[in-house]
């Protein structure tokens, strides 16, 4: 992508023989050279994994035992149980790729004379770098060209302030990593990489790892949990066993096969696959995730703090109309080739950069031309800008030509040009009035004046020049179409919704009522928040809803004071003083296009087309990972306990057939639960319910006793059933093979129609089938046809130790399944009746 800017024509940076010779010679401009992804490596790593060292203990005990088969069995397992960890840490590694490719910064460089965009490791030493205000530098090097460019250092020196540097000044060296405060620069890259200031700190700053979740925190100490319970079971396990037959081998083959069966080693490889896919499928819906620790956080917001301008709005910013001071008249656009109006655009497109990036000051230029009968843009050159500063903000640029003329403009916030001009009451009252009439009607409104400041002196701050009123430009930026479906979805989710911007309150609360905001005429100004103490605020700011004429320290102060009132902030910038607002904030959210480099930086997510409804998919998709993960983990929890106490129990009870499951059993049993906890409900579709819900609290956790109860009811009701199945078969003459067919066949449809009614905790499973699943379908059919080739296939079932069974056997079977489940559509039904209406 190439583009032309204003550049001198001198500097036109290397050619493409010469970047390929500096590339060879000094390498890419990367930080850490991250080692090459090798598969056989993380093939390797999986044998760290302990269900599979539990597998080859077992496999290793079958040899040694002379059963060969089951050992070759175990040895099968091994070879699966490895391949889907395998194919699962490889979708989660592609989806972690794709986003970190598109998270990737970008860099403006001139070649070949043009100016074009690379990725920042592209950047090679002599590179000419362009940074403009709002952008991080990427590598060390020496200006060649600037314009009133100041850099923000504290990230090597701590000092917070901006240094002002140039071509001309001692000092024109600037480094990686550092942010441009103001105005634009041209410099000659001398060190990249790990040659850098930065890159000599060391990785270990460069690399920090975030820290984790809540729930992931949650998850491993569960899991640990689980693994010590494991270890305690299977050596009661062996020691009873052993007690009861003197057999070592077949004691510690006993108590492997009860340590396989309490594992619960498939909810970490869940949550690390719920975060990984569901990044990557927010990036195709057009949100870049740029931590996937983000996606658990994004069904808790409980308040969204959105920019006016570009998020509400279509950030379009055409000029309406012109106040002319002079003739106190407002002028529409057809009345505009007057020398009143003229004078007013005129002036309001000096004080505009010389390249617009705004759309504002793009509507200006073009106006400009459209008006101009002698365009002298090019006959004058900036000599000093001031950079947007101030409350409300204010910017003025200084020009001169060739013979001295100089044009001084400045535009910014009418309160602010009016405070710097020299007028008096009467005519200030009178400006104030048309201000209030136009900013009624929603249009954003900028003041705008001149000065006839004399010598090279400037004084330090732009208000201490003398200046002129000249009058207003008026731009009306209309909402966005969607917006007001976009602002009730986020009602219906239980989502507060606060706009936060630098514009006057008269024109955020017209914009705000076209929205569909509620209270729009709930307003305060940045001023009035900052003057009151801390529990004022927070009641100030939880009472208002429009939040207007704010700068940096307020937005930070209101993201501050409602994270201290847990409350899970979601705020909206694009700009460089929305950066520390967005990273203080849980989710901090900058927009693809307008948003400044410093903003994407801060932000956690990035919607890429500007898209406020977007933010609806996301809180939508967080809902539906934590959901899912729950379902996966209750899952996995009610299917275990029935594996664990039917190996157990027999042993401990002293039942005529203890040896009920052996390894061969539990691990096929693995094998079916493994991809239905990480792969079938990771696929599971968002329940319709789940955007009419409030928020869940973020320290919540499914994995307490109060929300794993009806999972633990729900493994102990199938054990229930699976134990008089056993006893049935028993009392009615069957043998240990015929008993362990009927107990495992059992164990198999449960699991079934387990994995079908959890697939919802509030609707019944006949609405939950309409949910398209296709890998449910898939799962449990191949679970069906595995079942009846271990049933009926001879080989098959010698090896498993079952026999075939009767029609009525198998719905007897089917009966007991379904009644130790099932159960639970009448708690469902319960729990819906309770609600206001069956949603």
């Amino acid at each position: 992508m190439s583009k032309k800017i204003n550049i001198p024509d001198s500097i036109i940076g290397l050619t493409d023989i010469e970047v390929k010779a500096s590339r060879k010679q000094y390498g890419n401009n990367e930080q850490i050279y991250k080692q090459k992804y090798k598969w056989w490596l993380a093939l390797f790593d999986l044998f760290k994994e302990p269900m599979l060292l539990l597998l080859i203990a077992v496999a290793i005990i079958y040899f040694i035992l002379g059963q060969n088969n089951e050992a070759y069995f175990m040895l099968a397992a091994i070879i699966v149980v490895s391949g889907i960890s395998f194919y699962q840490d490889n979708r989660s590694r592609i989806a972690l790729e794709a986003l970190e490719k598109l998270n990737e910064p970008l860099s403006s460089v001139l070649r070949n004379g043009e100016t074009k965009s690379i990725p920042t490791k592209e950047i090679v030493v002599n590179d000419l770098v362009i940074a403009k205000e709002g952008n991080t530098i990427n590598a060390d090097g020496e200006i060649v060209h600037s314009n009133d460019f100041s850099v923000n250092e504290s990230a090597l020196t701590g000092e917070a302030y901006a240094v002002f540097k140039s071509e001309k000044t001692e000092n024109k060296t600037i480094y990686s990593g550092t942010l441009v405060a103001s105005g634009l620069a041209v410099y000659r890259v001398n060190k990249i990489g790990p040659a850098t200031e930065i890159g000599k700190l060391g990785s270990s700053i460069l690399n920090i790892k975030d820290e984790a979740t809540p729930l992931q925190l949650q998850i491993e100490k569960f899991v640990k949990g689980m693994a010590i319970i494991g270890v305690v079971i299977f050596l009661l396990v062996w020691g009873v066993y052993f007690w009861k037959t003197k057999d070592l081998l077949n004691s510690l083959l006993k108590g492997l096969t009860l340590a396989m069966s309490i594992l619960p080693e498939e909810i970490p490889v869940a949550f690390t696959t719920f975060m990984a896919l569901g990044s990557w499928r927010l990036m195709k819906e057009g949100v870049i995730v740029k931590k996937i620790r983000t996606v658990e956080t994004l069904g808790s917001a409980t308040i969204i703090c959105t920019d006016k301008t570009g998020t509400i709005t279509q950030n379009k910013m055409s000029l309406q109309s012109v106040y002319s001071f002079n003739g106190d008249k407002l002028y529409e656009k057809e009345d505009w080739k007057n020398e009143a109006a003229e004078k007013v655009i005129e002036t309001a497109m000096w004080a505009s950069e010389p390249v617009p990036f705004d759309p504002m000051e793009k509507s200006l230029h073009v106006e400009y031309a459209k008006i101009t009968t002698a365009d002298t843009r090019r006959a004058f050159s900036m000599v000093h800008e001031y950079p947007l500063d101030g409350k409300p903000p204010m910017m003025t640029h200084v020009f001169e030509n060739k013979e001295g003329r100089r044009i001084i403009a400045a535009k910014g916030g009418p309160e602010t040009i009016i405070k710097v001009s020299n007028l008096n009451t009467e005519e200030k009252s009178r400006i104030n009035k048309v201000i209030d009439t136009l900013a009624s009607k929603g249009d954003r409104i900028l003041g705008v004046g001149y000065s006839e400041f004399k010598g090279t002196d400037y004084p330090k701050n732009q208000q201490d020049l003398p200046f002129h009123f000249v009058g207003l430009v008026v731009f009306y930026d209309p909402p966005k179409a969607n917006i007001q479906h976009v602002i009730e979805q986020f009602y219906d989710a239980g989502i507060q919704v606060k706009v936060i911007t630098g514009d006057n309150s008269i024109t955020t609360t017209a914009i705000a009522e076209k929205a569909g905001i509620k209270n729009a005429n709930s307003v305060m100004e940045g001023e009035e928040i900052m003057q009151l103490d801390d529990e004022k605020r927070l009641k100030a700011i939880h009472s208002t809803t429009l939040l207007t004429r704010m700068f940096p320290e307020a937005k930070l102060a209101v993201v501050n004071d409602l994270k201290k009132d847990k409350q899970i902030v979601a705020m909206v910038g694009d700009g460089v003083n929305d950066g520390p607002a967005l990273k203080a904030s849980h989710i901090g959210i900058a927009m693809g296009k307008k948003g400044t480099e410093i903003a994407k930086t801060a932000a956690d997510l990035i919607l890429v087309d500007d898209d406020l409804s977007k933010m609806v998919v996301a809180v939508a998709a967080g809902r539906r990972i934590y959901t899912n993960i729950k379902k996966a983990v209750q899952y996995i929890v009610s299917i275990h306990i029935p594996i664990i106490l039917t190996v157990s129990l027999p042993l401990f009870f002293g039942w005529v057939y203890p040896d009920i499951f052996t390894p061969v059993h539990v691990i096929f049993l693995e094998l079916i639960m493994g991809p239905m906890c990480s792969i079938v409900y990771e696929n599971e579709p968002e329940e319709k319910n789940s955007m009419l819900q409030m928020p869940r609290q973020l320290g919540s956790t499914f994995l307490s006793l109060k929300e794993m109860g009806i999972s633990i009811i729900q493994g102990i009701a199938i054990t229930i059933g699976i134990l008089f199945v056993y006893q049935l078969t028993v009392q009615n003459g069957g043998e240990e093979n015929l008993t362990r067919t009927m107990v495992f066949t059992t164990l198999v449809f449960s699991n079934i129609i387990l994995s079908l009614v959890n697939r919802s905790f509030y609707y019944s499973v006949f609405t939950s089938l309409k949910n398209k699943n296709n890998m449910m379908v898939f799962a449990n059919s191949a679970t069906l046809l595995m079942l009846a080739l271990i049933i009926y296939i001879n080989p098959i079932a010698d090896f498993f130790s079952v026999l075939p069974l009767q029609p009525f056997q198998i719905g007897i079977c089917i009966l007991v399944s379904t009644v130790s489940v099932a159960w639970i559509e009448i708690w469902k039904w319960n729990k819906r009746r309770k609600t206001t209406s069956f949603k």
